[in-house]
């Protein structure tokens, strides 16, 4: 059986290293062409040398001529950058953009967070996002949207994180929707390759956490409010009148997010945690348990932790699993959901890979693992 041709842009980055460490021992897909920048003209293996498979591949410039003509292109570029670039490849084929030109479907929140020109959002790549409810009451998910999507918008790394911490208190009503409050510690890489960050040397960094993005400008802010309501929108009329949802809006979900920068490479750790809505507050520990479970129950790629485990980056490190935890604070009145991933794989990399793999008719779970490398 032939392979699915794939072109990666940007490959000498963080996000496209990652994706094509993933290709290059999936079954299913070959890389092809590779292209970059400042690294065009370069063997990959200057940049990669732990893809032997791949080093001797020469990086080209980024163009259409370069990436036109394959059965998959992925698009690791900055934003601003992907969706110009979009506009001139090829519709038939499948396509990536591992950043965020096409993630927000608000045209005011991007010019909010972004600025520049918006781009219409693609099919969004997370397969296990709750979505709304069906009519025999099961959450619909995502996973049904990306199913022979041509275009794919994946998700930010801190987005996932919360999202997966999350999105059953939302979906179930367990907590009040207008104070969610999100605490990350993130690992390095998830800022980029780039050298004219003097916060970013290790000088700087070995032995240090400082926070970043604060007081409400971080980019991701929006598209967590946006999978937040998404999730909200399995609610019951019941759940949602008794939080003051509208019908249409979802009511207004408020994000406070701070992320921290620790000294790691990969892994985000992400602390999300509201006030309880009056069913939160009546039900016991165990049955708001038993709602994470039962919103995860089935989802390969997402583990819920034994009441007594507390996720830990380093169990998920080179892996598409995402840990979590959920746990009460009756005295605070307060919900906590708690996500380890590796911010370069379920964060990135893994989950477009997931998403790819649904879209061309794969098996999910083809080429990704669920295996970390811990210690």
């Amino acid at each position: 059986m032939s392979k699915y041709t794939v072109a990666v842009a940007g490959a000498s980055g963080y996000a496209g290293g990652e994706m094509l460490r993933i290709l290059a021992a999936h079954p299913a897909f070959e890389v092809t062409t590779v292209t970059g920048d400042s690294s065009a003209g370069s063997k990959l293996g200057r940049h990669m040398l732990h893809i032997p498979s791949l080093k001797d591949m020469v990086i080209q410039p980024t163009t259409p001529e370069a990436l036109n003509g394959h059965d998959v292109i992925v698009l690791a570029l900055p934003h601003g950058v992907s969706g110009a670039l979009a506009e001139k490849l090829h519709a038939n084929c499948a396509i990536v953009d591992l950043g965020a030109d096409h993630r927000l479907e608000s045209s005011e929140a991007w010019a909010q967070y972004y600025g520049g020109d918006f781009h219409q959002p693609w099919v969004y790549g997370m397969p296990e996002l709750i979505v709304g409810k069906g009519a025999d009451g099961g959450y619909r998910r995502q996973r049904e949207k990306l199913q022979s999507a041509s275009l794919i918008a994946g998700p930010g790394c801190n987005v996932t994180a919360v999202t997966l911490a999350f999105q059953p208190a939302l979906a179930a009503g367990l907590v009040q929707p207008d104070d969610i409050v999100t605490d990350l510690a993130v690992g390095y890489s998830g800022a980029g390759k780039n050298l004219k960050r003097p916060n970013l040397l290790a000088a700087e960094a070995l032995g240090s956490a400082t926070p970043y993005s604060v007081g409400g400008v971080h980019r991701h802010i929006p598209e967590i409010v946006q999978n937040l309501k998404q999730a909200a929108a399995a609610l019951s009329n019941d759940d949602r009148n008794g939080l003051g949802f509208a019908d249409q809006s979802h009511g207004d979900i408020v994000v406070g997010f701070t992320p921290i920068l620790v000294p790691m490479a990969r892994g985000i750790l992400a602390v999300v945690s509201a006030k309880l809505s009056d069913k939160g507050e009546a039900m016991s520990d165990e049955s708001i348990r038993g709602i994470f479970a039962e919103v995860y129950q089935g989802q390969r790629f997402i583990e819920l932790l034994d009441a007594a485990e507390m996720p830990a980056t380093t169990n998920v490190l080179g892996s598409n699993e995402a840990q979590v935890q959920v746990a009460v604070d009756r005295n605070a009145k307060r919900l906590y959901g708690f996500a380890a991933i590796d911010n370069l794989n379920r964060g990135t990399a893994g989950q477009a890979v997931q998403s790819l793999n649904i879209a061309l008719g794969l098996p999910e779970e083809q080429g990704l693992t669920t295996i970390g490398v811990a210690p």
